[in-house]
């Protein structure tokens, strides 16, 4: 399809619009449209996941460590012994020949695995507080969203809506955030579904040379945010239930306003727009004069549409993705989530650092500040902490602005920090840990003076 020069835009035909339009509203439905099943807003691919988790909930632990095993010992295999039966630059290669601080993680992670599920060594490694919540709850459920994810997300990112969506906000985007329009797919994504589904859509991105490192680093550590349904859960465990909709309207403000500043802060900032592969695409949105923006944001949908791959590519792509995050990414997961709940709830460092922030919650007038700080950090090791110390608080005020800081943080290192490192957005532990902080620092005001108003 070509545009005219002339001032007259062409139109595309009716099977090039089908092409991009049909899977891109399956895409849509599956990810960005809320259903309400079992009496909670939820979305399709989460109703997919949950059943499936729950017809195989006999099998999902050991499902886990089958997998947790086979990475292990198949990067043990192919990095110590027999790295030249590896093709290089193959994808076997790029799964299981891996650095060491990788092949210490797999192989740990394994271990911690078989103790969590035969209850056995050090009952702090697997206490129902530390790795059984890693290993039954947060694993399995990593296991099938990203099975459904990888199998869907290539309706929303390979076939024109990103190139739509992202011609009609480019300017949005751009001025709001110093992102490409497209992001707001990611962002949208995120917020309906997982966080670690926004991660994945960035990250693959990143990969195709469609964001630059900046882009993607800005994106993966801003509009990740924790998705809706989850919100509602969390809102719900410390008695709010009757504030979500004030809740989670604070939520999305903190998260745009700390969207806006964040990037805009070192370490962000001082990320340079380079591409990888390192020619990149160039991403361009610009909108060539004297056609308007749907029809050019029609045009780019549907040339994209039209380069698709085939079912049997889109499967290939789907099942490399679900072999990347099972085997590469839940190795690592039950180390570190499992090491960041042991230090939170047996250790007294997480109160240690978090003195500094006391003043700051006393000068904003929130209720028990001293119980409140350790769980502004607490958030950095597992999303769910926060809430947790939450629902021990007096005070409504209190725990709501813990709650809401909690969701807008972002970076925690159960899920999202961890994918963040397995993927090559250029982004390293101490980058997460500055952008945590300033998350919080930033969000924090906001969120607590906007408390003082909607809670009574």
């Amino acid at each position: 399809m070509e545009l005219r020069k002339s001032s007259k835009e062409s139109r595309p035909s009716t099977k090039s619009v089908l092409r991009f339009l049909l899977p891109s509203l399956v895409g849509v439905g599956a990810f960005l449209v809320p259903i309400e099943y079992n009496g909670q807003i939820t979305i399709l691919m989460a109703v997919l996941s949950d059943w499936l988790k729950s017809e195989l909930a006999d099998y999902m632990m050991l499902i886990v460590l089958a997998i947790i095993g086979v990475s292990a010992l198949a990067t043990c295999f192919f990095t110590l012994l027999a790295p030249r039966l590896l093709r290089q630059g193959s994808f076997t290669a790029e799964l299981f020949s891996v650095s060491f601080p990788w092949l210490l993680l797999r192989v740990l992670g394994l271990a911690i695995g078989l103790m969590v599920y035969f209850q056995v060594g050090p009952e702090w490694v697997w206490s129902e507080r530390t790795g059984m919540i890693v290993l039954r709850d947060l694993a399995t459920a990593i296991v099938t969203i990203f099975l459904f994810a990888a199998l869907l997300l290539p309706l929303l990112t390979d076939y024109g809506l990103m190139e739509l969506v992202g011609t009609l906000f480019r300017n949005i985007f751009r001025k709001l955030f110093c992102i490409p329009g497209r992001a707001s797919v990611d962002a949208t994504a995120s917020w309906l579904s997982s966080a670690a589904v926004g991660v994945l859509i960035t990250s693959q991105q990143y990969e195709r040379g469609y964001y630059s490192a900046r882009d993607a680093a800005v994106i993966a550590t801003n509009f990740s945010i924790v998705s809706v349904p989850f919100t509602l859960v969390i809102a719900q465990f410390v008695g709010l239930g009757h504030l979500f909709i004030q809740f989670y309207m604070t939520v999305v403000v903190a998260g745009i306003v700390t969207a806006i500043i964040v990037p805009r802060l070192p370490p962000l900032s001082r990320i340079p727009h380079s591409y990888y592969p390192p020619e990149g695409n160039a991403l361009n949105e610009d909108v060539p004069k004297e056609v308007s923006l749907l029809a050019w944001g029609l045009h780019q949908a549907v040339e994209k549409a039209e380069q698709a791959p085939s079912l049997k590519g889109l499967l290939q792509s789907a099942l490399k993705n679900v072999c990347d995050i099972w085997f590469g990414l839940m190795p690592p997961l039950m180390v570190i989530a499992t090491a960041g709940l042991v230090v939170a709830e047996f250790t007294p460092f997480m109160t240690w650092l978090s003195y500094p922030f006391i003043p700051l919650l006393e000068l904003l007038q929130i209720p028990e500040a001293g119980k409140a700080a350790p769980a502004l950090l607490l958030g950095f090791a597992e999303m769910f902490l926060p809430a947790v110390v939450a629902a021990g608080i007096e005070s409504e005020l209190t725990r709501f602005v813990i709650i809401a800081v909690s969701i807008t943080q972002l970076i925690y290192m159960s899920e999202v920090g961890v994918l963040i490192l397995k993927v090559k957005i250029p982004l390293g532990f101490m980058d997460l840990v500055k952008i945590f902080l300033l998350r919080t620092l930033v969000s924090l005001p906001i969120i607590s003076v906007i408390a003082h108003f909607v809670v009574f």
